[in-house]
C-alpha cells in the first residue's frame, strides 16, 4: 500500500517536471519566432538612409539646373546706328556713323567742324539725323547768292522757302533728307513732267515718300 502511494508521488513529480520543461522550451520558441519576425532597426534604418540622400541629391540637382537656366538670358540689344554723308563747308566731308538719335551738329563735328566760310544758319544743327541722309552745309556766299535768307533791319533772319519748280540741285540739297541723288531726281522729274502742280506731287518721285516729305513740306513751295 505504501509502495503504491510512493509510486504515485514519483509519477506525479515526473509529470510536473516534464510539463515544466516542455513549457519552458515552448516559451523560448515563441520568443525566438517573435524576434525573427520583427525587423531590426539596422535593416529599417539602412533602407531609409539609402533612399533619403539620393532623393535629396536629385532635388538639389534639379534646382541647380533650373537656376542655371534662369541665369541664362538674351544678350543686350545693340544700339541703333545711322550713316550720314556730311559735305559742303566742313573740314573733312565723308560718310560717318552716328547713333540713331544723334543731332546734326554731332555729325558735323565728326566731319571736322564748320569751315571759316560756312554759314551756320544754312543748316538746322539741332535736328535729329536720318539714316542715309546727306547733310549739306552751305557757304556764306552760297546762301547770299541763293537769296535763301533775308530779314528786316533789326529783326531776326527768316529762311525763305525753296521753290521746287525753280530750285537748283544745290538749293534742293539744303532741304532735310534731300541729297545729291534725290535733288537730281527732282530736276529730272521737272524736265519730264513739267512744273509741279502741288508740293504733294513731290512724293511721286522715287525715294521721296511721306516720311521725307513731312520733314520738308514747311520749307518748300511752288
Amino acid at each position: 500500500m505504501q509502495d503504491r502511494q510512493r509510486i504515485k508521488k514519483m509519477t506525479g513529480a515526473l509529470i510536473l517536471t516534464v510539463l515544466f520543461l516542455f513549457t519552458g522550451c515552448g516559451g523560448n520558441t515563441e520568443e525566438t519566432a517573435l524576434t525573427e519576425a520583427v525587423p531590426s532597426d539596422e535593416d529599417g534604418g539602412g533602407t531609409a538612409g539609402t533612399d533619403g540622400p539620393e532623393a535629396q541629391q536629385d532635388g538639389e540637382t534639379d534646382r541647380e539646373g533650373t537656376a542655371g537656366e534662369a541665369d541664362a538670358g538674351p544678350g543686350d540689344a545693340e544700339e541703333s546706328a545711322a550713316y550720314v554723308y556730311v559735305c559742303g563747308a566742313v573740314d573733312t566731308p565723308g560718310v560717318y556713323e552716328v547713333s540713331g538719335d544723334a543731332r546734326v551738329f554731332e555729325a558735323v563735328e565728326l566731319a571736322g567742324g564748320l569751315t571759316d566760310d560756312a554759314s551756320p544758319d544754312g543748316v538746322n544743327l539741332a535736328r535729329t539725323v536720318t539714316d542715309g541722309e546727306q547733310i549739306y552745309v552751305p557757304t556764306k556766299d552760297e546762301v547770299q547768292s541763293q537769296g535763301a535768307w533775308g530779314g528786316e533791319a533789326g529783326g531776326n533772319a527768316q529762311q525763305k522757302k525753296v521753290n521746287i519748280n525753280t530750285a537748283s540741285a544745290e538749293e534742293l540739297m539744303t532741304l532735310t533728307g534731300i541729297g545729291e541723288a534725290k535733288a537730281a531726281s527732282v530736276i529730272r522729274y521737272r524736265e519730264e513732267h513739267g512744273k509741279f502742280r502741288s508740293i504733294e506731287e513731290l512724293m511721286e518721285i522715287d525715294g521721296i515718300k511721306e516720311g521725307v516729305f513731312d520733314k520738308i513740306k514747311n520749307d518748300i513751295t511752288i
